[in-house]
């Protein structure tokens, strides 16, 4: 019987036979990090025919060019160029949608791309395997040695190369870290060639994946590539509570999507007024308590001190208002104005009882039966 197991980390699934010895790797689309879903697919481009986006672990990826002859699909495993040596990867896209992650980046296709040497046979496989059985060792190795040597940074991540002779090393310092010394024990401690890459907490993040606090995968092991500089005004534009448990991620840092929406409540602030004064009425002032930006309602109460009874405004009601205090006029009253219609999130969990399919009790022929036996 087959034993099956799946490597998210490169996207695959792992089918071992007992019997033959022989081990089958195939692509499984779903655990491709940073994928991109080709809704593009049998359509073709003759600028990027050649072109494919090769995956390797976690988030790395890089676009080469099929110099085999052979015909390459998606899902296939192929041998690349690489700097020293060959490696091995998984084809992920092809067609139109090459030609626009290229544009992403910024590269043009007459420019330099290494090459697609051939598809992978079961030997270049077994040997591909081989060099990932030896990951969570050498990390963990390492890491010791780092700390034995007493440098101020962290291993999050090994990577070996297809052909088992080289391996990148990912690491997170906050300064810098002179590891010319590191990569000589290294190199004798592991008998590979070593490469190391520093990486910040929120790519280390996206190499390790996880589900975030909305339930669903983090954005960048989703498709964040370039993470933008994210501050505290953010949370301030949109009204936040400044609590750095609740604003920062599982990197540590302030969540990404504290930005997503900044754009839209930047927009609709520009319609709010900035009320610097209580509203003067004929029965009193009223004081600004809240205001709900989206909406661009205002609420206002008589007592400064309290939030019991609000009086929904709109925005650009208030502007009116402010302008007529101005003017040295007083509207009659703020009591008595309707409260705006809203369209609140329904959730439909509660509204049932969840004893309502149990069958209904029959205490009355037991009462009656008690009855006629006491007479």
């Amino acid at each position: 019987m087959e034993k099956t197991s799946i490597d998210c980390s490169r996207g695959t699934v792992v089918a071992h036979d007992p019997s033959t010895g022989e081990t089958n790797v195939s692509y499984r689309e779903g655990c491709c990090k940073l994928r991109d879903y080709n809704y593009l697919q049998g359509i073709t481009d003759e600028s990027v025919k050649d072109l494919f986006e090769v995956r390797f672990k976690n988030t790395r990826k890089g676009i080469y060019r099929n110099a085999s002859g052979q015909n390459v699909k998606i899902g296939d495993m192929v041998i690349v160029e690489s700097s020293t040596g060959c490696d091995l990867g998984i084809v992920t896209l092809e067609g139109p949608l090459v030609a626009r992650q290229m544009a992403c980046k910024g590269v043009q296709p007459t420019d330099e791309f290494r090459k697609i040497y051939r598809k992978a046979k079961q030997s270049d496989v077994e040997k591909w395997m081989e060099a990932i059985s030896r990951e969570q060792d050498t990390m963990i190795q390492a890491r010791r040695i780092a700390a034995e040597m007493g440098l101020e940074m962290k291993i999050g991540d090994v990577e070996f190369q297809g052909d088992g002779s080289k391996a990148i090393f990912y690491y997170i310092a906050d300064g810098r870290v002179d590891f010319r010394q590191l990569i000589k024990v290294f190199a004798e401690e592991f008998r590979i060639r070593i490469e190391m890459k520093q990486i910040g907490a929120r790519q280390e993040a996206g190499l390790i994946g996880g589900i975030g606090v909305c339930g669903r995968e983090l954005c960048c092991a989703r498709y964040i590539t370039h993470f933008k500089s994210i501050s505290t005004s953010a949370a301030r534009v949109q009204d936040l509570s400044l609590n750095p448990q609740k604003l920062a991620g599982q990197c540590g840092k302030l969540k990404c999507c504290l930005n997503y929406e900044v754009p839209a409540y930047q927009d609709a602030a520009t319609r709010i007024p900035r009320v610097q004064e209580p509203l003067e009425f004929k029965d009193g002032q009223a004081w600004l308590r809240k205001t709900d930006i989206l909406a661009e309602t205002m609420y206002f109460s008589y007592d400064k001190t309290s939030d019991a009874d609000l009086y929904p405004l709109a925005a650009s009601d208030v502007m009116e208002i402010i302008r007529m205090n101005r003017n040295g006029i007083k509207p009659e009253s703020l009591k008595g104005e309707p409260e705006p219609a809203r369209r609140d999130f329904v959730d439909a969990v509660g509204d049932d009882s969840i004893s309502r399919f149990d069958s209904p009790k029959k205490h009355g022929r037991k009462r009656n039966r008690n009855r006629n036996r006491g007479k």
